[in-house]
């Protein structure tokens, strides 16, 4: 599916990848629906419709092409990104324990999934439309370059974590992670990171770029492991099977909805890098 996205990256306008990501984020919430205890499929396509509505409308009202990141929809959700992040990290670490809290509420886990979409849409919106005007392709560039930083992690984690891996990371959430994997990741996005921005000249302080880079890999692994927890609760290996022997959408983008608005929040918001 790579060519598809980097296709989408560099030949869809703005607009265009926005709503690309607008129908990711719908399949995204028809999945979600189910983890929040929805199994019917009126109320699955009902919700998942309900979110396109609210993301249509949030996308209507920023009135942009490509949209301004300085918009207070747009601060407030990558903002709200932060918070339920290291919320998320709470629920993960104190697991099966947290769960007492949120395990019988559909509305707070439907909470969980709206703050967990939504910012991912604006994330990668915002990402895309930055230096648009100036420079077409600035935003897509960038958003490769968290993606990469990504996959790299995913699959160093699983190279390291297999011929490695002893100490379990989060036994009682996704038993098959370890340390060794997680910090196998951490190296390859650093390779991945120094040969990016010799190939891209990333107008960036190096020291700025690392701290992102860094927190972005390590929100990839917390929304692997937020939403293998979430699966767990609802007891289903795959968040669906929309793509034939891979699951679901978000057990495709499930890194990413970590990683692109905690990126996105950092670069933007905290440092006021882009």
């Amino acid at each position: 599916m790579i060519p598809v996205v980097i296709a989408a990256l560099f030949l869809l306008p703005p607009m265009g990848f926005a709503i690309a990501t607008l129908i990711v984020c719908v399949l995204a919430a028809w999945e979600w629906a189910q983890l929040a205890g929805f199994k019917t499929h009126f109320q699955r396509i009902g919700l998942a419709l309900l979110c396109g509505v609210l993301l249509a409308g949030m996308l209507l009202l920023s009135a942009g092409n490509p949209v301004d990141s300085h918009l207070p929809i747009v601060k407030i959700s990558l903002w709200a990104a932060l918070g339920w992040w290291i919320i998320a990290l709470l629920l993960v670490l104190s697991y099966p324990a947290s769960a007492a809290f949120w395990r019988n509420s559909k509305v707070l886990r439907l909470v969980f999934g709206l703050l967990t979409i939504v910012p991912f849409f604006w994330g990668m919106v915002v990402m895309r439309s930055w230096y648009y005007e100036t420079q077409q392709f600035a935003g897509a560039i960038w958003l490769l370059y968290v993606m990469c930083l990504v996959w790299g992690a995913d699959s160093g984690a699983y190279m390291f974590g297999k011929k490695f891996g002893k100490h379990k990371l989060a036994p009682k959430v996704s038993p098959g992670k370890t340390w060794e994997g997680v910090i196998g990741g951490l190296v390859t996005s650093a390779i991945i990171s120094l040969l990016f921005s010799s190939w891209a000249a990333l107008d960036v302080k190096t020291t700025t770029l690392l701290i992102c880079s860094v927190l972005a890999v390590l929100a990839s692994v917390l929304g692997d492991l937020t939403e293998s927890m979430f699966k767990r609760e609802a007891d289903i290996k795959d968040s669906s099977h929309l793509i034939p022997g891979h699951g679901g959408i978000l057990d495709r983008i499930d890194s990413l909805t970590a990683a692109i608005p905690i990126f996105s929040c950092l670069m933007l918001l905290v440092f006021s890098t882009l």
